[in-house]
């Protein structure tokens, strides 16, 4: 009986190892499935992560220079078996599955590098816990881009901030191009905000250019609404130029466009205050509103007065 007891107290232990020495390989390593396309830039292909769990559900899809897949031969035409490794400072994927004349798929295993949590530490920046590890090696957030801006003195930057970064697009050379016409580019979400967005260092000397000094929040506010040099110079055709950039940012809230102007110019209004054409707009006087006064008799009717009847119901 005491022999029985030893051997279960003994099973019972090497179960209690196993289990834990597989809950340390699943903690260790991430399984995700890639694809390979061709890409139209010389030296690079087109490479995507796909990572899905219970958790969460991602892809990167990324321009990738072949020369940084490890052991991956493009050269050869037909079907073949590959096995590749692309290296991040964060860890290492495991690549395998086929390609097919230069494109295919197949599956990658992830394992995390032991020492880059600590290294991310002593640089200020925590939190990295085992999936934010793997999204940093997707991302590509290496030692290097983290000290690089982190030498830029950036506010509100943190290791989701430099996820953000290397997601978007905001990198030192953006930063210098932003500084270098006079932005603070301080900021961290803003930075990020100005990549979602499309505020560029080219719409900021267009508009300085144009004898603006804008903002930062007021360039990200025109590019959320659509106010860009190209719209920009449309209404320059329609006889607005240089209004102010808040202006500008209401026409486009309020649906100022340049056929709304040409039909009021056909109407016999010509070149309204941006005040008046918001308040129309705002208040609903349309072109189809003025001609139905009109075709009640209704006389001498400016833009003050048809603003009035429709802030009184008259319709």
């Amino acid at each position: 009986m005491k022999a029985n007891i030893k051997l279960i107290a003994m099973a019972a232990l090497v179960a209690c190892t196993l289990f834990g020495m597989i809950a340390s390989l699943q903690a260790q390593a991430s399984i995700g499935d890639w694809t390979i396309r061709k890409s139209e830039k010389p030296g690079k292909i087109v490479f995507t992560l796909i990572i899905s769990d219970r958790h969460d559900h991602f892809n990167r899809e990324m321009d990738q220079p072949v020369s940084e897949l490890h052991d991956l031969d493009l050269s050869k035409a037909g079907k073949q078996d590959v096995q590749f490794t692309l290296a991040r400072d964060a860890g290492k994927f495991e690549c395998e599955g086929f390609l097919r004349d230069g494109e295919g798929a197949g599956i990658f295993h992830f394992s995390p590098d032991s020492n880059y949590p600590q290294a991310m530490l002593a640089l200020g920046f925590e939190g990295i816990d085992s999936e934010k590890q793997l999204e940093m090696a997707v991302d590509d957030v290496s030692l290097s881009f983290a000290k690089e801006m982190k030498a830029e003195r950036l506010e509100g930057l943190d290791t989701d901030k430099l996820i953000a970064f290397r997601i978007f697009g905001v990198d030192k050379a953006f930063i210098e191009q932003l500084r270098s016409l006079g932005l603070s580019a301080t900021d961290s979400d803003r930075l990020v905000a100005f990549r979602i967005h499309g505020v560029t260092p080219e719409m900021v000397r267009y508009l300085q250019k144009d004898g603006y000094k804008p903002d930062e929040g007021t360039l990200v506010a025109m590019r959320i609404h659509g106010a860009t040099p190209e719209w920009m110079n449309e209404m320059k055709k329609a006889g607005y130029d240089h209004i102010e950039l808040e202006e500008l940012i209401a026409f486009r809230i309020h649906g100022v466009s340049p056929e709304f102007i040409s039909k009021l110019n056909q109407l016999g209004y010509s070149r309204p205050e941006p005040e008046q054409l918001i308040a129309m707009r705002i208040h609903g006087v349309t072109p189809e509103f003025i001609k139905d006064m009109r075709s009640r008799g209704v006389q001498d009717l400016t833009i003050d007065k048809l603003v009035s009847l429709r802030i009184h119901g008259i319709d």
